[in-house]
Formats: structure tokens, sequence, C-alpha cells
């Protein structure tokens, strides 16, 4: 087994991918948090059954293998005892998962301000305590973002995800997308081409199915539609775990952090972005093959 970057932090720990005997046919949905993860397992979840009434049940039927909260155990035998196709969350970077031939890996990406500014609202609305010294109820001199940019890509930090984790895992993809089962997608793209979008994880999992089908499952996936029906399409929805599942899906839109930061802050952004990437990277990162903002 190659050599894997170790990830261990608070709320998670990529470790447990040792328990996992993975499957040619699997599906890995690979992303930094709150980046499409959850609207990108949807849409494997309708392509695997074509039923635009599926119960996801992501937290179960397609578990997040990362995460600490339940035992490691227990999460690889109900993998093992699953008789359908699969389909597995990551949060850790493509560096850190086992690599294997036939498996499928998904990477998402999202800007990374529109990412940041989600999970600050993410983190209000779950039950976990040990973010707020990163997170404070009362900011006024801005050390989340101070932290967004200081925080390393591991350990605690990585978990917080500052930008380096961000970018660390947009690095890791980048190193292994000529790998024909290795495909990036952007939160943007999908936002703007939803059926496109569709059309390609169709193909990348060799599934079809009739046009009106299709237009059903896409249909099903549109942002608005999830969050009307929150307690169905969140992860862990119904459970009483959040605060609120409408607001796991608060808004569909980008760029909810302009006039949000100081001009000194964007331009500490704009340094550390152009130093790590080059133009075209920095470009798709933030808003997807259109290489620019939308509008």
């Amino acid at each position: 087994m190659m050599h894997r970057k170790l990830y261990l932090g608070p709320l998670t720990d990529n470790r447990r991918w040792e328990m996992v005997k993975l499957r040619a046919d699997d599906v890995i949905v690979v992303t930094p948090p709150k980046s499409g993860t959850t609207w990108m397992q949807t849409i494997v979840a309708l392509l695997f059954s074509g039923d635009p009434e599926v119960e996801t049940e992501l937290a179960v039927k397609m578990p997040w293998v990362d995460i600490r909260f339940r035992e490691m155990a227990e999460v690889a035998a109900r993998l093992e005892e699953m008789t359908h196709r699969r389909c597995l969350k990551s949060h850790t970077p493509m560096d850190g998962l086992p690599l294997e031939d036939q498996a499928q890996y998904i990477c998402v990406f999202r800007h990374p301000l529109d990412a940041h500014f989600s999970y600050r609202r993410h983190l209000r609305n779950i039950p976990m305590s040990f973010f707020s010294m990163w997170y404070p109820e009362e900011d006024p001199d801005g050390v989340t973002f101070r932290r967004f940019l200081d925080g390393g890509p591991e350990g605690f930090d990585g978990d917080a995800m500052p930008l380096a984790h961000i970018l660390r895992h947009y690095q890791a993809a980048r190193a292994v997308a000529d790998r024909p089962n290795v495909a990036l997608f952007h939160y943007a793209d999908m936002t703007r081409d939803l059926a496109g979008t569709f059309a390609r994880v169709a193909a990348l999992l060799g599934v079809s199915h009739s046009g009106d089908v299709m237009a059903q499952l896409i249909e099903t996936a549109r942002f608005e539609n999830m969050k009307a029906h929150a307690a169905r399409f969140a992860p862990g929805g119904g459970t009483g775990f959040m605060k609120s599942d409408t607001a796991f899906f608060h808004s569909g839109s980008s760029g909810q952090w302009h006039g949000a930061l100081t001009d000194a802050e964007l331009a500490a952004y704009d340094a550390m972005m152009d130093s790590h990437l080059e133009p075209k990277d920095r470009a798709w990162l933030e808003y997807g093959s259109t290489g620019r903002a939308a509008g």
C-alpha cells in the first residue's frame, strides 16, 4: 500500500479507511466541507436508484468514513453487509485516502470563501463546541478569518477547515486527476448546469435512464427542492442532530461573502491564493470551468 498522509483531528481520522474493503464499483465522494458533498451524494443516490422518491439516508447508506462519531468496526461491518453498489463520503484530501484502480473518486470543490462562510453558519447549527476558539459567536476583531488564513492543513486545524486545508484538497486531487477513475467537479458548474452534471456523473458511474426519468431526477436534486424537503435530504435529517435541517441548506447561491470582509482581509486572501496556485488553477478553484464570477 502506498504511503498516505495522516489527517487526524478532533472530528476526523483517516486511519479509519484501513478497515474498509473497497470494491471495484465503489464511488467515493471527496470534498472539503460545505463544498457540495451532500448535493453530489444525492445525485449519485438518484442515479443509482433511478427513483426520484428514493430515501437517500446519506448518513447511513452513504457513510462519512472519516468521522469519529461512530465506532469504525460498526461502520465497516455495515459497509461489508451492503449488497447494493456503495457510495462513501470523505473530507480527507486524496493524498490521505486509499487510491484503488477501479473505485471511482468524485472530488467536488467550491469557491474557498463561499465554503468558509457556509462552514461558519454550519457550525452554529450543530452541537460541537470544540471549534468555538476559531469561530466565536461574537468576532469584532476578525479572529475567524485570521484563523482561516493562518491555519494549517492537518490536525486540529484541518478539521476547522482553514484555507490551507482547502488548498491541500485541491492540490492532492489535481495530482491524481489524470487517472481515469478520478474526476473533479465544481459547485459553480453544478449550479449553472445541473443537467450537464447529471449526464457527466451518469457516464462516470456507467448508468443510464430514460430522458423522462433523468428529468425527474434532476428536478429532485435542485437546491430549492432539497431545501424544501430538508428532513429527507440533509445528512442525519429528521433525527434532531442539527438545530435546523432547513438551515443546512442555507442558500445555494455564491458570493455571499461580498461586503463581509475588509479590504485588508481580501488582500491577505488574494496573496495566499496567488502564492499557492497558478492563475488558471486559482480561477478554476474559485469559479469552476468559466474561470470567472457569474453575472
